[in-house]
């Protein structure tokens, strides 16, 4: 299985398409830190990638702080770093205040077409969620900017995609029964999708992670160690599984990643760790043999100088602000994308 495969494999994505507009201009909507919107989701985790996929018409996308980006039908921006965003129908809109009619239709995850605007050239649009485990999917997150966007309509699976999610969202709106947890699994294939022709569009000579699984070495390497996690590798090992000598497999790998191959075997494996440590019940014991470790020792001292702290105490100091934030947390409190 190559990388990217393996990386989303073990991410346990969870998506959800939460709005759908017909907006005529102009207008607007103002969405905040996806943390804010966590817990009107209920994903189940603080992490929300937040996209809009546009059906027909024009808009404006852009962070509260950066450069607009045009959109055009067919076009899916996303927010991979869950960062408070404005999307309209032009750059000089007005953003208002909270509405209480989207307050309603996200809490009751009524996707009906919301209705509103200045009543001149409309834009239909429909909004999704993914919410992923930040410890799993950090390969993946470190490499994507803070939005981007693709055309789901230059193949016939993108196309597919968005003719299949608009049949959905037409059922879910009629309250047919499964529609919402079909449109769930269809917005994490949809989510998936774009991800590819992200990657795919990356320059020839672009670095990073993502860069680094087109490489036919580089990506072979990378996907040997993420489903083989606890195998005992060595460089010369690793070196024979892709076909190339140790010191060229360096190399390479450096030059996209930044850090050598088993530099970074180490520091995905701590990281496997302390999701285990946090979300698991499993001994420290068996989480370092199932991280790759021989001895427990050796794995305490490893993850003493990644996270400063020891295993058992990580594990304490983590549930316990994670259990305290659960109690505390309340859907009322959420605010939700705005408009006019």
């Amino acid at each position: 299985m190559d990388a990217f495969s393996e990386i989303l494999s073990g991410v346990k994505l969870n998506g959800a398409l939460f709005f759908n507009a017909d907006f005529t201009a102009p207008w607007g909507s103002a969405a905040p830190a996806s943390e804010r919107l966590a817990s009107t989701f209920a994903l189940g985790t603080p992490h929300v990638v937040i996209y809009h996929l546009v059906i027909e018409g024009r808009a404006i996308a852009r962070l509260t702080d950066g450069p607009s980006i045009s959109l055009e039908p067919g076009d899916v921006v996303i927010f991979p770093h869950g960062d408070p965003h404005l999307i309209s129908s032009g750059a000089d809109t007005a953003y208002p205040q909270q509405t209480s009619a989207i307050l309603r239709k996200v809490m009751t995850r009524d996707l009906t077409a919301m209705r509103a605007g200045g009543g001149g050239t409309t834009t239909r649009f429909v909004c999704g969620s993914m919410s992923c485990d930040p410890h799993l999917s950090r390969p993946i997150l470190e490499g994507l900017p803070q939005v981007f966007k693709v055309n789901v309509r230059t193949d016939r699976s993108g196309q597919w995609l968005e003719s299949s999610i608009l049949q959905l969202v037409e059922e879910a709106g009629s309250g047919r029964v499964g529609s919402e947890a079909m449109l769930a699994k269809l917005s994490e294939a949809f989510f998936v999708d774009t991800l590819r022709r992200y990657v795919m569009s990356l320059p020839e000579r672009e670095v990073g992670w993502l860069a680094g699984t087109r490489d036919a070495i580089v990506g072979k390497c990378l996907g040997l160690m993420h489903s083989r996690v606890d195998h005992p590798w060595t460089i010369a090992k690793m070196a024979d599984e892709v076909g190339i000598s140790r010191s060229a497999l360096s190399e390479r790998f450096t030059r996209y990643l930044s850090e050598p191959p088993m530099s970074y075997l180490t520091r995905w494996r701590l990281q496997l760790a302390a999701r285990y440590l946090t979300k698991t019940p499993k001994g420290v014991a068996d989480i370092a043999s199932e991280v790759g470790y021989e001895s427990e020792a050796a794995f305490n001292r490893a993850f003493k100088r990644r996270f400063g702290v020891p295993p058992a105490r990580y594990r304490r100091e983590q549930r316990t602000p994670m259990n305290e934030l659960a109690g505390a947390s309340s859907p009322t409190t959420s605010t939700v994308p705005q408009a006019s």
